[in-house]
C-alpha cells in the first residue's frame, strides 16, 4: 500500500549555509513526485533527510500516520536508487537485488521468488546471472531499481539515477521507470536537475531554489503557468517582456508592451489595475501569420525577421520589435521558410501571456 509524506517546517544548516529552509510539503500516496532545481538549492539534502541518512535540525517528517523525523535510516524501509547504482560488482544481478532481502534474514524459497517477480518487472530475467560489470549502463539501471523494489519499501528514492546514460538511453528509461513505479503502487520521491525529465515522467512536482520550495503543482500547470520568473525560465525557454498593466477588460488584463497593446487571461489574482509587470511567453506559443486571414485572431503584432535554424521537427526563429527587444520562435513541424518580407506579422492568445507574480 503507497504512503503520503507529509513535511512540516523542515530545516538543515551545514555551518552558515542554510542547505533547507522551512520546507512545507506534501506527497501524495502512489505518486512519482519531482524535487527539481539548480545545484545547490537544497534538494539532495531534502531526500537525504527522507532517507534518514542526514538529520534535519527542526521541523517533521511523517509517512502516512508514522513521524520518521528521528527514526534511523534501517529502520525507515525506504528503497534507494543512487546516481552511481552502487552495485556490487563481484556479484550476479541475482545476488545484488537479494542482498537487501538477506539483510532482512527473508527464507531463501522467498528470496528467489520476489528476486524473480523484481527481475521480470525489469525486464532482466535473462541477464540474472551475469556479473554487474558485464551490463550496460541502463541494464545496471534496472538492477538498481529491482534491487531497491524487492524489499517492498515504504517509499522509494531516487537521486538523479540517470544522469550518467546517454541521451538515448535516458529518454527510453524515463518511461520504464515510471511504468515500474505504477506497477508496484509505490510513492516515489525523484531528485533531478533535468526539467524535461521532470516534465514527462512526474505527477507533481517541487521547484526548489536556496532552500526553499518555490512552486508546487503538476508538470502542464508549472509550465503553463509559473508563478515567477525564475521558474519561467528554468522550466523551459521563455520571451520575458516588460509591461505596465493599463486596465482590465472581460476578465482578461490590459498591456502596454514592446510588442504593442496585448490582452492576458493568465494573470495572479492579487494583479493590481496598474503598474509595471514582466511576462512571461513560450517561444511555441507565438505563431507566424502566413496568411491573416486563417491566423489567430487578438494580440497579433509586428517584428523584424532575423536568422532562423532549422532543427528538422522544429525551426527556430529570432524576431526583433521596434525598440530592438529580441523574441524567440519555435515553429513545429516547418513547411514553408519564412519568407524573405523583412516585416512579419505574428500573434499569441491571451492564454499564453502570463504574468508573472515576481
Amino acid at each position: 500500500m503507497s504512503t503520503r509524506i507529509v513535511i512540516r517546517d523542515l530545516c538543515k544548516k551545514f555551518g552558515k549555509t542554510v542547505a533547507v529552509d522551512r520546507i512545507d510539503l506534501e506527497v501524495p500516496a502512489g505518486s512519482l513526485f519531482f524535487l527539481l532545481g539548480p545545484s545547490g538549492c537544497g534538494k539532495t539534502t531534502l531526500l537525504r533527510m527522507l532517507a534518514g541518512f542526514t538529520d534535519p535540525d527542526s521541523g517533521s517528517i511523517r509517512f502516512g500516520d508514522f513521524d520518521v523525523t528521528r527514526l534511523p535510516a534501517n529502520q525507515r524501509n525506504c528503497g534507494m536508487v543512487f546516481q552511481s547504482y552502487a552495485l556490487w560488482p563481484h556479484m550476479t544481478v541475482f545476488e545484488n537485488v537479494a542482498f537487501g532481502l538477506r539483510v532482512r534474514k527473508v527464507s531463501g524459497d522467498d528470496i528467489r521468488k520476489r528476486v524473480d517477480a523484481a527481475l521480470a518487472n525489469v525486464q532482466m530475467t535473462p541477464y540474472a546471472q551475469r556479473k554487474t560489470n558485464e551490463l550496460s549502463g541502463g541494464q545496471q539501471q534496472r538492477v538498481a531499481l529491482a534491487r531497491a523494489l524487492v524489499i517492498e519499501p515504504t517509499l522509494l528514492l531516487l537521486d538523479e539515477p540517470l544522469s550518467n546514460l546517454d541521451a538515448k538511453l535516458r529518454l527510453e528509461m524515463r518511461s520504464q521507470i515510471r511504468q515500474v513505479c505504477k506497477q508496484a503502487n509505490i510513492t516515489a520521491v525523484y531528485v533531478t536537475h533535468d526539467q524535461k525529465e521532470a516534465l514527462s515522467m512526474a505527477d507533481g512536482m517541487a521547484v526548489l531554489r536556496e532552500g526553499k520550495v518555490v512552486q508546487t503543482g503538476d508538470p502542464r500547470a508549472l509550465y503553463d503557468r509559473p508563478n515567477s520568473r525564475f521558474v519561467a525560465d528554468f522550466l523551459g525557454e521563455t520571451n520575458f517582456i516588460t509591461a505596465q498593466v493599463v486596465g482590465r477588460d472581460d476578465g482578461a488584463a490590459l498591456l502596454e508592451t514592446p510588442l504593442g497593446k496585448l490582452r492576458s487571461t493568465a494573470f495572479p489574482e492579487s494583479l493590481p489595475h496598474g503598474g509595471n509587470v514582466t511576462c512571461s511567453i513560450r517561444p511555441e506559443t507565438i505563431h507566424i501569420l502566413r496568411n491573416a486571414a486563417t491566423g489567430p485572431t487578438g494580440n497579433v503584432f509586428s517584428a523584424r525577421r532575423g536568422e532562423t535554424m532549422f532543427l528538422g521537427e522544429m525551426a527556430q526563429h529570432q524576431f526583433s520589435l521596434a525598440d530592438d527587444t529580441r523574441i524567440k520562435v519555435f515553429e513545429l513541424n516547418p513547411r514553408q521558410p519564412v519568407g524573405e518580407q523583412p516585416m512579419l506579422q505574428l500573434a499569441v492568445d491571451p492564454r499564453d501571456v502570463v504574468i508573472l507574480q515576481d
